[in-house]
Order: C-alpha cells, then sequence, then structure tokens
C-alpha cells in the first residue's frame, strides 16, 4: 500500500525560503501589523517610560499586535498566547520572532486597558470608514 510521505526533516531546502515567503500577501496577520504601525500609540494612552534598570520592556506595539491577534483568533489567555508565539507561524512572522512571557502579556493587558479600549474603538470607526460596517441597530 502507497503513502503520502513527509520531507526529511534534517534535511535543508534546496531553495531556502524566508519566514515572509511563508504568509500570504493577503493574510489578516498583515492587516494587524499595518494597522497597528499606523497608529500612534502615545495618543491612545500607552506608556513609553521605561525603567532602563534590568531586561529592556517588549514595545507596545508588538504586545498590542499580539493581543489583537489573540482577539480575533479566539485565544484569550496570556498562556496560550505564549505558547503559539513559538509554534504558530504567523506569530512568529507577526512579532518577528519575540516569545513574550505570560507574564509580560498578562501586565499589559492588565496596565492598558483604557488604551486598549481606544484602539478597538478606533477600529471600528476605521471599518465604518470603509463601509466594511453598518453601524445600524438591527434588534
Amino acid at each position: 500500500m502507497k503513502f503520502i510521505n513527509g520531507t526529511n526533516r534534517n534535511q535543508l531546502p534546496l531553495f531556502a525560503s524566508s519566514i515572509d515567503d511563508a504568509i500570504w500577501k493577503d493574510n489578516e496577520i498583515r492587516l494587524i501589523d499595518l494597522f497597528v504601525e499606523s497608529l500612534k500609540l502615545p495618543d491612545f494612552g500607552f506608556t513609553f517610560d521605561f525603567v532602563e534598570n534590568g531586561r529592556p520592556a517588549y514595545h507596545p506595539s508588538d504586545l498590542l499586535k499580539l493581543f489583537i491577534y489573540g482577539y480575533l483568533n479566539r485565544m484569550r489567555s496570556s498562556r496560550t498566547l505564549e505558547k503559539e508565539c513559538s509554534r504558530n507561524i504567523e506569530l512568529m512572522w507577526l512579532l518577528k520572532g519575540l516569545v513574550p512571557d505570560h507574564n509580560t502579556i498578562a501586565n499589559f493587558r492588565k496596565n492598558n486597558p483604557k488604551a486598549i479600549a481606544r484602539v478597538f474603538r478606533a477600529t471600528v470607526k476605521l471599518a465604518a470608514h470603509f463601509e466594511l460596517i453598518g453601524g445600524s441597530l438591527v434588534a
């Protein structure tokens, strides 16, 4: 009986491809990246004054991208998001290989609730501007 066989995991590909080639051009992850990069995060209330003591902090835009991705894909747990950062190729692309721990993700969510809410309001305004949502009352 014949079976479909995979490739040898230890063999390098003949033509090396980048992680960017693995993400389709119309993938939603590119939209998240573009949207967050277009925002002026200090205007939304995110803080950038971190102590130069110890390990450097993650940039709020990276954690916001992770939070939005988790929200869109029904992953709210900081521990789940931490795991996905090291095994999900979309998140590897989005965060450029960063893997924040679950405490960092949870603290970002805890310390920035108003700023995150403002970003989601901006998302709704953007969708309404492009007529992606109607905004009419159904019930």
